[in-house]
């Protein structure tokens, strides 16, 4: 007997919030998926994990970059129509699972009550081990955790309803980046000047590449995703795992 099919993501959602480890981890894989959805109307949230202090290519004070980073994400945010965007503070390079973590993270979700959640996949891509940056997986892992059993079970995180009044919410759905099981492209084509935008905003992560390059290096591998997934030729695609978790 054929498997059932997996259920579709959902066509629409009110609200989304993407939970990534580092500013610009969201721009580099996401941005044009979220242009797409704040075109459509969805409210979205970002929440950045680290202060991305480890980033950089220069001799910018350390202590300057958490807020030369937070800047550029708020402005490459404001490219694909995101207006809310939120730092939890952690160190960048050296995130750890631990339960601090999935509390705030939880926190956020509550705070947001969001039906779909952007993360990384806290599974490694063997074949572009690039992608799995520990704090990325760190994040992914976290943020399931977070979102199945915390965020949803009242006697999780107690203090989180009992000094700050925040209800517990089920999130319907996870899209999970950079994954070896991705089965959901979005068509990201008629976006990508957008993400372009977006991912120029980080003058500290991408000015020291030739002109160009960024589109063409960033573009190429949008290119291949869609080939990959069976789009047209030409088109440019971002994929996802997305599994439903309500």
């Amino acid at each position: 007997m054929t498997p059932p099919l997996p259920p579709k993501p959902a066509e629409h959602v009110e609200r989304a919030l993407c939970v990534l480890a580092h500013p610009d981890d969201v721009d580099f894989g996401s941005a044009g998926t979220v242009a797409t959805w704040t075109a459509a109307g969805t409210e979205v949230t970002y929440c950045i994990v680290t202060d991305g202090d480890a980033g950089g290519f220069d001799d910018t004070p350390r202590a300057e970059m958490p807020r030369l980073r937070q800047a550029e994400q708020r402005a490459a945010a404001k490219a694909v129509g995101v207006t809310d965007v939120r730092f939890l503070g952690y160190p960048d390079g050296r995130l750890e699972l631990t339960l601090d973590l999935r509390r705030d993270i939880s926190r956020v979700i509550r705070q947001v009550r969001p039906q779909r959640v952007l993360t990384s996949s806290p599974e490694r891509m063997w074949d572009r081990v690039g992608a799995s940056h520990p704090d990325h997986m760190t994040v992914g892992e976290s943020t399931l955790r977070a979102v199945y059993p915390d965020a949803r079970n009242p006697f999780a995180f107690p203090e989180l309803l009992a000094d700050e009044g925040l209800d517990a919410w089920t999130v319907s759905e996870v899209w999970l980046g950079a994954s070896p099981r991705a089965d959901h492209p979005v068509d990201v084509t008629d976006v990508a000047d957008r993400k372009f935008a977006a991912l120029s905003s980080h003058v500290t992560q991408v000015s020291h590449m030739p002109a160009g390059r960024l589109e063409e290096f960033v573009g190429g591998w949008m290119r291949q995703t869609a080939r990959t997934h069976g789009l047209p030729e030409g088109r440019m695609a971002e994929a996802f795992h997305v599994v439903h978790t309500a």
